[in-house]
């Protein structure tokens, strides 16, 4: 390419590049990156930040002594580059999705801007480096891809320089493999700060993942101590309880022959009498079944577990607590799921525990009614495979701090009864390797999920019976 003017021949800066302050660039680097980390570190790191910024500072103090020292756009500039470096942490706070992006680009603005003002020509600036700032904080921000977007802006409004320069000067070879020159070290020092900056985030990532691991597995921790404790808990009382239902029963059972032998004996001479006598014969029949109850809560089970269809016996269950409850205004949705494998399971235990968990979600919704929703999907707990029955109602609900009690014996918000239901629902569950869990927040209803694992092999013993809808 030729020109009007031949004796320049070389459009290039007549400063030497060891005039460079080298040291500026990796300080640039940190404090572009550190500026975003000060909005959420604590204080020791933001006295880091405000150290490495005061640093900053005193770069571009020394670059507005040198020349051209009385260029006033020169240090107005200079002081722009410095709030933007300051604010720049702020605005990538309060611009979260282009806050990055506007930052970079004013640094493009601003280093095109310097240059215009402390050369003849810009093109020959020796404040070219300038634009490794805007380079070096693409690049701490941006994945590998942005950085070259931005590095390529930022060498091309280097380059717009060329176009005035080219008007009076000549541009020979030489000065076109400086140029490519200067543009190739922005790209190899984006790419090489880039490199270190994803390594950084990607070493983030694994850090906060495995944090959020061992968060899980602590919250996991905690919960299999809980449960522990609740067993040691059960185990104490079921004990208890064995002893007091053998001593209760036998004078109960005196009881109940005397008030029977008292009833038929006044039926005919004495009504009254015989009335009273059969209120104390029904209390003792309550009484009878109470203790039937602790038992069955204290004693050991001996399950008979053979595979089952799980839906035939969650559909049992649901039959008989509608028989019980005939003018309940419950609706039932069942969703089962297709190809269930058969559990190993009780079929008499696990009936109890579906019917004790429809039951309570019956009187929940009691007396305005609402729906009771039944879905048996498989499941994986873990290492394990399973079956999963969740029984969700549309009742007031429980309060969260009460979650964890309700399965605690003797625990109970109704009106009536001793607050076993739940705690021998879990008790079975437990014996059959298996868990309940229950989801409930006041006012959104309950939701208890029953987990019961499958015996290896039992995969390929499905359900044949079709879905319910």
């Amino acid at each position: 390419m030729s020109g009007r003017k031949a004796h320049n021949p070389n459009v290039r800066s007549r400063t030497p590049e060891k005039e460079n302050p080298e040291g500026a660039e990796p300080e640039i680097a940190q404090s572009g990156a550190l500026s975003v980390q000060r909005a959420t570190s604590g204080r020791r790191r933001r006295l880091t930040v405000n150290w490495i910024e005061t640093l900053f500072l005193l770069i571009l103090g020394a670059l507005a002594v040198l020349p051209p020292i009385r260029e006033l756009h020169k240090q107005l500039t200079l002081a722009a580059v410095a709030v933007v470096q300051l604010l720049e942490g702020r605005a990538v706070v309060w611009f979260p999705r282009h806050g990055r992006g506007y930052a970079v680009l004013l640094k493009i603005v601003l280093a095109t801007l310097l240059l215009g003002h402390t050369g003849e020509m810009g093109i020959n600036s020796s404040y070219w480096p300038i634009y490794f700032v805007p380079v070096v904080t693409a690049a701490t921000y941006f994945g590998p891809w942005g950085t070259l977007f931005w590095t390529a802006l930022a060498s091309a409004a280097y380059c717009s320089y060329l176009i005035p320069a080219l008007q009076e000067y000549a541009l020979t070879w030489e000065g076109l493999a400086e140029l490519a020159t200067r543009l190739l070290f922005f790209f190899l020092a984006a790419m090489l700060v880039n490199r270190f900056a994803v390594e950084i985030r990607r070493r983030a990532a694994a850090y906060q993942s495995l944090a959020e691991q061992m968060a899980e597995t602590n919250r996991r921790l905690a919960q299999a101590q809980e449960e522990a404790r609740r067993s040691e808990r059960l185990a104490a009382l079921g004990q208890m309880s064995a002893g007091l239902a053998h001593e209760i029963r036998n004078p109960l059972g005196v009881i109940k022959g005397s008030a029977e032998m008292l009833n038929r004996k006044l039926q005919q001479s004495n009504p009254l009498a015989s009335e009273l006598a059969g209120y104390i014969s029904s209390e003792v029949n309550r009484l009878s079944a109470l203790v039937t109850r602790f038992l069955d809560f204290a004693r050991p089970q001996a399950l008979e577990r053979a595979p089952a269809d799980v839906r035939e016996v969650v559909d049992r269950a649901l039959a008989a607590v509608a028989a019980q409850r005939p003018e309940a205004k419950v609706g039932v949705e069942r969703v089962y799921a297709e190809g269930l494998p058969h559990a190993p399971m009780d079929e008499r235990l696990c009936e109890q525990v579906f019917q004790n968990l429809a039951l309570n979600a019956y009187e929940a919704m009691e007396p305005d009614g609402g729906t009771l929703s039944v879905e048996i999907a498989p499941a994986q707990r873990g290492a394990g495979h399973g079956v999963e029955i969740t029984f969700r109602d549309t009742g007031p609900g429980i309060p969260p701090e009460l979650c964890q009690q309700i399965f605690n014996p003797f625990f109970t918000t109704k009106k009536t009864g001793v607050g076993l239901g739940l705690s021998i629902v879990s008790k079975i569950v437990d014996e059959h390797r298996g868990f309940v869990r229950v989801e409930s927040q006041s006012g959104h209803g309950a939701c208890f999920r029953v987990f019961l694992p499958v015996a290896e092999g039992a995969a390929s013993a499905t359900a044949a019976s079709p879905p319910a809808n």
